[in-house]
């Protein structure tokens, strides 16, 4: 917030402008019961806040993690307003969230409350194509969203938008390739592409390259997995990989499938053999390194070790990972800081292409298939001409097919 204060100072935007910006226009709290398979009953308190309504509909994931709360909710759907305005994607912010810890729960239980909570959403109108277009975030994921979106359905059989209610699904689902790992390959765009700035290699004395780059990543969920294997797949090491648990480190590099298939199978990153184990994982963000990418939770770097950051530069993978004081000081010792309102809103460009392909009711490639085939086949005519030979009807089609 003080950041943003401070963007606003040196905007000209007027006064009561900025109030408008600021506020909240709907926020919605419930609580429901939910049967637990050994009898028990256990109260549910979920949240979903709708920053602006300025462009419909709003966008944001729906977290399950015990932390949450409404002003989480309404602070993140503020910062999805602005996420989606700088990477100009025409929906407005929301954000939402179920004060639950998805691990102790099973998968018929976890079923229960997110049908719950859909209905809640439906029964306020908070949840619809055209109105709110929930999405996965911490604790959630396709499975959920599934969930979502049937609930929807049975709520409102005659909407024929139904599959644009919420994105995030997986592809049989109307969900679309590449949503899974879009974040994590857009922190790893973010930085490729900053990196080649003149003025950017000047302060950190990097080079514009990728190859070779010492990289540490602090949360090896969906986003940090999906970062440190696009960085390592282009010539990267990753020296450091912190999850809740402990971190590991290895000068040598990290091989990052191993370590997933690791942690798939044992649950946590302690026990891994190849580096050393760090028992404070907190403590790897101080590592040696030229990139951090601080990709789990907010307020990891703040003053009390923000003067034992050694990284030259640093992408904010998560929302808020670094305290303004503590940005503030990186800026003045001469680290560059990318921003998590451009760096982590791969996810929000691949949900509106999810959205758009399901409103249109055409799947991606039919408007432009006959466009493709007709440039091929030119550009084939061509390679033939200067060949001196002509394909085959089925050497043909096998080039200038389309999609």
């Amino acid at each position: 917030m003080l950041l943003a204060k401070k963007a606003a100072s040196v905007s000209g935007v007027k006064p009561e402008t900025l109030a408008a910006i600021k506020r909240v226009d709907a926020v919605l709290s419930v609580t429901f019961p939910i049967e637990l398979e050994n009898g028990q009953t256990e109260i549910i308190r979920g949240y979903r806040a709708q920053h602006s309504h300025h462009r419909l509909p709003v966008k944001g994931g729906i977290r399950y993690a015990n932390e949450v709360d409404m002003q989480e909710v309404e602070a993140l759907a503020s910062l999805m307003t602005y996420k989606c305005a700088v990477v100009d994607v025409p929906f407005g912010g929301a954000k939402g969230g179920v004060s639950i810890n998805p691990k102790k729960y099973s998968t018929r239980e976890l079923e229960r409350i997110t049908r719950r909570f859909a209905l809640e959403l439906c029964q306020k109108n908070f949840i619809g194509p055209g109105i709110d277009v929930p999405a996965p975030d911490v604790g959630t994921g396709g499975r959920e969203m599934s969930w979502i979106m049937d609930t929807y359905r049975q709520f409102n059989p005659t909407d024929i938008n139904s599959a644009g209610c919420i994105t995030g699904k997986p592809v049989n689902q109307g969900g679309v390739r590449g949503r899974t790992e879009a974040t994590g390959l857009g922190v790893y765009y973010g930085v490729r592409e900053f990196l080649k700035y003149d003025e950017v290699q000047k302060q950190t004395g990097l080079t514009g390259d990728i190859d070779g780059k010492r990289v540490v990543i602090q949360g090896f969920g969906n986003v940090g997995y999906w970062a440190a294997k696009f960085f390592e797949a282009n010539g990267a090491k990753i020296v450091g990989v912190a999850d809740q648990d402990c971190g590991i480190y290895n000068e040598q590099g990290i091989n990052i499938d191993e370590l997933q298939e690791y942690k798939s199978a044992k649950g946590i990153l302690g026990g891994y053999s190849s580096g050393t184990i760090v028992p404070d994982s907190i403590k790897l963000i101080e590592a040696d390194c030229d990139v951090l990418i601080p990709a789990a939770l907010e307020r990891q770097v703040g003053l009390k070790n923000v003067s034992r950051i050694k990284a030259k530069v640093i992408g904010e993978g998560a929302n808020g990972p670094i305290t303004p004081a503590a940005h503030d000081f990186l800026v003045k010792s001469g680290r560059v800081v990318v921003p998590d309102l451009l760096l982590n809103a791969g996810g929000v460009c691949v949900s509106y292409f999810e959205w758009l392909k399901n409103i249109s009711h055409i799947r991606f490639g039919r408007m432009n298939k006959k466009w493709d085939e007709q440039g091929k086949a030119q550009l084939l005519s061509l390679v033939e001409e200067n060949a001196g030979r002509k394909l085959t009807i089925t050497e043909r089609q096998q080039v200038i097919h389309g999609l």
